[in-house]
């Protein structure tokens, strides 16, 4: 791994079953088990894969025209089954998107097909790393204090 190709967050709890997020740029958000309003890991897996997909084919498609509707929503199956333990089936990203009227509302329509295989195809690194399969590897580093 190289400096320009590692990806990181750090995970801090703030109670149980509640979490900070935070990237290398300063954002933050809360994570938790699902007892509130804050995301749960699966339901930020679902956004990872929708905002992957998403950020290609806006770039690529409002080139042409701005869209005047651009909304992306991303479902699955939560199972558990003997073999695989729990995990995400059948996951879905539908897009709802508009242009407007004229030539460069046209040639925005006329890209979309094509943006989004792109980027389910070749350019969504979220959604590559769940298709192919990515090993994970759980470290324990020990107690810093």
């Amino acid at each position: 791994m190289s400096e320009d190709t590692v990806r990181s967050v750090e995970i801090e709890r703030t109670s149980v079953g509640q979490y900070v997020v935070r990237n290398t740029r300063g954002g933050s958000m809360s994570m938790g088990a699902g007892g509130d309003a804050s995301f749960t890991p699966v339901e930020l897996l679902l956004a990872a894969i929708g905002g992957c997909t998403a950020i290609d084919v806006d770039h690529i498609t409002s080139r042409r025209a701005e869209p005047t509707r651009f909304a992306v929503e991303v479902t699955g199956d939560k199972i558990r089954d003997e073999t695989g333990g729990n995990r995400m089936a059948d996951i879905r990203v539908e897009f709802t998107v508009r242009f407007p009227e004229g030539a460069d509302g046209d040639r925005a329509r006329e890209a979309l097909p094509r943006s989004l295989q792109q980027s389910h195809n070749r350019l969504c690194t979220v959604s590559r790393t769940v298709e192919l399969g990515t090993p994970v590897s759980i470290v324990e580093t020990g107690d810093d204090d």
